[in-house]
């Protein structure tokens, strides 16, 4: 009896062995990586090893080379890391590496619908309407710098009533540029105290704050098992039901009041787009109700987060490092005479754009660029990346790629400037990723910072609350990496060009 149960035994674990070795010879041709065990895969490389962080990915990169796999269980993840190895996988194979990953969790946030989770001619459709109801709306234009330029006039007198003291700005900036997505998109902005309106705020941010956890790589991994537990992922799941429900509310009180006849925001230029495709009987036509919905959820899930990540750092970094911030404010000062000022004014002022790039490039608001995934095969540096792989672009690597900047851990707004004091575009600057899937809010978001931070430079001098020599530097990790919570003082400026209302 027990040479039976120490033979089964040996049997057993031969049997999982020549599993295992069946495993590791039908992944050959993929790139190397940390060694990917029966179940787990790759995660005990982080779990047990380097840890969680920004730097996770960078430090796997060192190891394995600037192409490399990760095993998350049975699903293979081939990150691309450092300027060169990115910019080949995101332009050299634009078109092969254009698809979003097809998981468990983005299915299900996503329904492969919208512009950010859909694939195919879906996601052709709906990014070809984004980019030129965009357009329509003012990206670009005077009348979306109105827009922007109101929002920000609103945060400005937020912070004043502060008085000068102590205060976390996190929350006011991010209703601010959530306002800017609300007003575009429904045509009208958002009291702060509205209940609706902090409910939106805060679902966006359920999303967020899961996207790339521990817990939301678990779900991929293990989704018949993850579903059935509680944990971040159902907060996760309802806040992005609640931002769809908010949006079909929206949707459905345009189509009463009839107002898309005259457009005036994103719902009415689609519901017009619907109604066209509608006549023509258009039977490849993926204008519908749900995939306008999606639209709104991504916008306000891509077009929120990252900006008011960039102005709470920038926020920050400034109060870190006052010569910088007295520098930014003398060159406004002197180059725009008047209090009001537009987007193309960046152009007088070399500076305080080159601190703009350096904020983003130092703080990227993102943990990596947004993965992929293959449309078809593809040989890349020697390896076969089979079709459908699920593929991250780090662009944080390529923004801290120390054969391209002098100073990569450092802020430094040299960077991004001649020994003459001219701002120097940078081929490195990723922030907006590249290829097929680049950024559809690139240029709004760029509006925005430059119009924000100036207008609340112009009007206060940010300072460390009394007590504090530095604030943290590291940031928080999830999808995003705001900083941690943290207090300034937004101390008024005498004879400042911009009326703070009392």
């Amino acid at each position: 009896m027990e040479g039976t149960r120490i033979f089964l035994i040996l049997l057993l674990v031969i049997l999982l062995l020549l599993y295992f070795l069946k495993q590791q010879w039908s992944r050959r041709h993929f790139p190397p990586g940390p060694l990917a065990l029966p179940v787990i895969g790759g995660v005990w490389r982080i779990n047990f090893g380097i840890g969680y962080n920004e730097e996770t990915l960078i430090k796997l990169a060192k190891q394995y080379g600037n192409i490399y796999t990760y095993w998350a269980g049975h699903i293979p993840i081939v990150v691309l890391s450092g300027f060169e190895a990115v910019k080949e996988g995101l332009v050299d194979h634009s078109e092969e590496f254009s698809d979003r990953p097809e998981t468990p969790f983005l299915t299900l946030i996503g329904r492969q619908k919208g512009i950010v989770f859909s694939n195919g001619y879906t996601w052709k459709q709906q990014r070809r309407f984004g980019l030129v109801t965009l357009r329509k709306l003012g990206v670009g234009k005077k009348s979306m710098e109105g827009q922007i330029e109101e929002e920000s006039r609103q945060l400005v007198e937020v912070f004043a009533r502060e008085k000068g003291q102590p205060f976390d700005p996190a929350l006011p900036i991010t209703n601010s540029i959530s306002n800017v997505v609300c007003a575009m998109t429904f045509g009208y902005r958002f009291p702060l105290e509205d209940e609706t309106f902090k409910k939106l705020t805060d679902a966006v941010a359920l999303t967020l704050q899961f996207a790339g956890s521990p817990f939301h790589v678990a779900y991929e991994m293990f989704p018949w098992l993850m579903k059935h537990l509680p944990g971040p992922h159902k907060k996760a799941l309802h806040g992005t039901e609640m931002v769809l429900s908010l949006a079909k509310k929206e949707i459905q009180k345009h189509k009463d009041q009839k107002s898309f006849h005259e457009p005036q925001d994103l719902i009415d230029f689609y519901l017009l787009k619907m109604e066209k495709h509608q006549r023509k009987n258009d039977p490849t036509s993926t204008y519908d109700e749900e995939n306008l919905a999606q639209d709104i959820h991504d916008l306000f899930i891509a077009g929120t987060e990252t900006t008011a990540t960039s102005l709470k750092w920038a926020i920050l970094l400034l109060a870190n490092h006052p010569d910088i911030q007295d520098k930014v404010y003398k060159e406004i000062e002197d180059a725009l005479s008047s209090s009001s000022f537009c987007y193309q004014d960046l152009k007088k002022l070399p500076y305080t754009n080159a601190v703009l790039h350096e904020i983003q490039r130092s703080k990227y608001p993102l943990l990596f660029g947004l993965p992929r995934q293959t449309v078809t095969d593809v040989k890349m540096r020697g390896f076969l990346i089979p079709k459908g792989t699920i593929i991250v672009p780090n662009l944080r690597s390529v923004l801290v790629d120390p054969e391209y900047w002098e100073t990569p851990e450092e802020f430094n707004p040299n960077h991004f400037l001649d020994k003459d004091g001219n701002f120097v575009a940078r081929e490195e600057y990723l922030v907006f990723g590249e290829g097929a899937r680049v950024c559809l809010g690139e240029h709004l978001a760029r509006m925005e910072f430059f119009i924000f931070l100036v207008n609340l430079l112009r009007a206060f001098r940010f300072q460390l609350p009394p007590g504090v020599k530095k604030l943290n530097e590291q940031p928080t990790v999830g999808l995003t990496t705001p900083p941690h919570p943290y207090k300034v003082c937004a101390v008024p400026r005498s004879g400042s060009s911009l009326t703070i209302q009392k």
